[in-house]
């Protein structure tokens, strides 16, 4: 199984996940990422929720095909948009908004 060294780094970690297809591949990869968050004591739970939220963020960067497939391969969604399969991608309004929503705290 793929592991991570503790001072991975964020692109390091996520941006092979954004060119994986196979729905195994994605199971295993996923593992692994929900692994290494564990091991800096989070529960399973907590690390299955931190590790879809930081694919989802980072398929983000990506374009609207990439999104889709990590929605689809890892169940993850971008946490602030939602699913881009449900709601498309959003539009530069609505990305203003919610950086106004999340600076306003």
């Amino acid at each position: 199984m793929k592991s991570f060294d503790e001072n991975v780094t964020i692109k390091e970690k996520y941006a092979p996940a954004m060119e994986i297809t196979d729905p195994q591949e994605a199971a295993e990869y996923f593992e692994a990422c929900v692994a290494h968050t564990m091991s800096f004591g989070k529960s399973r739970a907590e690390a299955e929720s931190i590790e879809h939220q930081n694919l989802g963020y980072y398929a983000g960067y990506y374009n609207s095909t990439t999104m889709e497939r990590v929605e689809r391969l890892f169940g993850s969604v971008h946490p602030v948009f939602g699913s881009v399969i449900e709601k498309g991608l959003p539009s530069d309004e609505q990305a203003i908004e919610a950086g106004k929503r999340m600076a306003a705290g």
